[in-house]
């Protein structure tokens, strides 16, 4: 079988519906997400775009978008540093997130009709299904598409986009502890199981439930 090219690589692994900055957006997150562009190392646009086969110019696009996220920062002339998470920048992340949607959703629980928490139980399922291949960063893409459905039932959409900032920021969640013994795939697992269970305790407007498992899915300490 003849090699594959990078460019039908590009094409195997991102949707073809997808325009090419899109593509080389989506790849782009996922190598930062996943380490492949280290914290730190100053990326050059003609660099990545001869690693996946394309033009300059989807290339430095698509790290304007990621410099609007925070994931990278623009070195005028050089390219783009992948940003560097501090233990201290994660943790702010995270307090800004909980002071974000815990609020919102434990209000959202006691006016939002059940039709709309009810709708999202095929998100639900399928961040199941995701943390069941044990893919870190495949399932944080799963469990933010979640938590902004959630937030879409608010109608806000200014809301949901600054939540949405703050989970790309984040890459939350960052990583999921996993117990001795156990694997990857049984932590991302438990972690989603928290998905259906929050989504019973809005329908339920059991605020309380609520708050606690928000708060334990968010690993904020009670």
């Amino acid at each position: 079988m003849d090699e594959q090219t990078a460019p039908d690589r590009l094409r195997e692994r991102l949707p073809e519906r997808l325009s090419v900055r899109d593509q080389v957006l989506g790849a782009l997150r996922a190598a930062i997400a996943r380490g492949e562009l280290p914290p730190g190392s100053v990326q050059s646009a003609p660099a990545l775009a001869t690693r996946y086969g394309v033009s300059a110019t989807p290339v430095r696009e698509s790290m304007q978008i990621l410099a609007l996220e925070g994931a990278v920062e623009v070195l005028p002339n050089r390219g783009f540093r992948i940003a560097e998470r501090s233990t201290r920048d994660l943790a702010e992340l995270m307090e800004v997130r909980v002071l974000l949607e815990v609020p919102v959703l434990l209000s959202l629980g006691q006016t939002v009709p059940g039709s709309c928490w009810e709708g999202l139980r095929p998100l639900a399922e399928a961040t199941v299904e995701v943390a069941g291949r044990g893919d870190r960063v495949a399932y944080a893409e799963a469990d933010r598409g979640f938590h902004r459905a959630l937030l879409e039932c608010s109608g806000n959409r200014q809301l949901v986009e600054t939540l949405d900032g703050v989970m790309r920021r984040g890459l939350l969640p960052p990583s999921v502890p996993v117990a001795r013994g156990a694997s990857r795939a049984d932590a991302l697992l438990s972690h989603a199981a928290h998905h259906a269970l929050l989504l019973s305790a809005l329908l339920s407007r059991d605020s309380s439930t609520v708050e606690s498992l928000l708060r334990a899915h968010l690993g904020v300490t009670l």
